[in-house]
Order: C-alpha cells, then sequence, then structure tokens
C-alpha cells in the first residue's frame, strides 16, 4: 500500500488571530494619525497661514509622524512574524517621545486653547491625546523580544536634546519657537535651561519605566 503523502499543518506558517488582531490596530492608529497629520496641513494651506518650517518644527508633528512610521512597520513585522532588535529600540524611542508628548501638553500646553496649537480641533485631541495613549498601549501589549537595557536606551534622549538645540538656533535665526518654554525673549536662556534640565530628568525617569515595566503580551494562540 503507497504511504500516503505528508499533509502540510494548516496552522504552520499562520499568523495568529490575536496578531492580525494587532496588526489591523496598528494600521488603523497609523492611518488616523496621518489622517489628522494630513488634515493640518491641508487646512493650514486653505487658510493660506502653512509655513513648512515651522510646522515641522512642532515635536508634536515630529513625534507623531515618528510614530505612525513605527505602527506601519511594526504591524508589517507582525504580520510577516519578523522581529528586529533595532524595531525594539525605535519602538521604545517613539513610546518616549508620545509619552513626552502627552505629558507636556497636559503640564505646559493644556491653558492653551486649541486653535492656538491645532488648525482643527479634533487634530489637536487625536495629536495630543489619542495617538500617545495609543503607543503607549501598543508598547504594553506588545513587549520587545528582548527586555531593553536602561543604559542602552538613555540613547533615546538625543532626539529631544538635539530638538531643543535646534528650536534655541533656528528661533534665535528667524524669531519664532514653537513653544513657549523654550522661548528665551519670554523666560530667559536661564528659565529655558532650567524648564529643559527638568524635562530632561523626567524623560530619564520615563526611560526606566518604559524599558522596566512590566508588560501585556498578547495570549497566545492554540
Amino acid at each position: 500500500m503507497a504511504e500516503r503523502e505528508h499533509e502540510p499543518d494548516p496552522g504552520v506558517g499562520r499568523v495568529p488571530a490575536s496578531a492580525r488582531g494587532l496588526v489591523a490596530g496598528r494600521v488603523v492608529a497609523a492611518f488616523l494619525g496621518f489622517s489628522a497629520l494630513v488634515t493640518e496641513v491641508a487646512t493650514l494651506l486653505a487658510q493660506h497661514r502653512f509655513h513648512g518650517g515651522n510646522f515641522f518644527s512642532y515635536f508634536t508633528v515630529e513625534a507623531n509622524t515618528l510614530a505612525v512610521i513605527s505602527l506601519v512597520v511594526s504591524a508589517f513585522a507582525t504580520a510577516t512574524r519578523s522581529t528586529r532588535r533595532g524595531l525594539d529600540l525605535y519602538r521604545g524611542a517613539v513610546t518616549l517621545y508620545m509619552t513626552t508628548t502627552i505629558l507636556v501638553f497636559i503640564v505646559l500646553l493644556s491653558g492653551y486653547s486649541s486653535s492656538e496649537l491645532t488648525a482643527v480641533p479634533w487634530d489637536n485631541t487625536v495629536l495630543h491625546y489619542v495617538m500617545p495613549i495609543i503607543v503607549i498601549i501598543d508598547w504594553l501589549v506588545a513587549p520587545p523580544a528582548r527586555a531593553v537595557a536602561y543604559r542602552s536606551a538613555l540613547v533615546w534622549l538625543a532626539v529631544p536634546l538635539a530638538y531643543l538645540v535646534y528650536s534655541l538656533i533656528r528661533g534665535h535665526s528667524v524669531h519664532w519657537y514653537p513653544y513657549p518654554f523654550v522661548n528665551p525673549s519670554q523666560h530667559g536662556y536661564l528659565g529655558v535651561a532650567v524648564t529643559s534640565a527638568v524635562i530632561a530628568v523626567i524623560l530619564a525617569a520615563l526611560i526606566w519605566v518604559i524599558a522596566n515595566t512590566p508588560r501585556l503580551p498578547l495570549p497566545r494562540s492554540t
């Protein structure tokens, strides 16, 4: 009697249902963030108020752009069941920057009307609240393949530091600053330095939390 041909296990190579949900969620979230950014640009252009240099000098815009990229790349990595150490570090950095976005907005910018910060009110909610929360949850439910060492994660501070230097140099040149707390004409360079030092300490603590907080892994598919 001829041997029966070996039939491949239908489960091999398939992405678990929980992972498919994660992929879909990331794609939807990326589209939401991208839509908010595009809506801002389109609205400012329609109002003849768009200035590319100023728009892309907002940390909120930069952080959300990085978040959209992170969500898209992470969705692809999950769909293809691939892991990259570089992606883990990138996701951690984006989590820090988006956490910074929501905290700075609540503590230092919540007193300003949404029209002063964004051209469209719903964009303000998406970019300053919804997207940061989504990125934080994504980090919690989909932990990196290996824990991120705190000393390695400290490199995430390079972007906020570079942003501060860039904002001060560009602001001095064009006489425009993205945020009041980095404007020396309002608080003096000493005031900016003190505020920046406090933020740096908080960011260093956040890095430790992001790298070490117990996370909530997705349930395994049976």
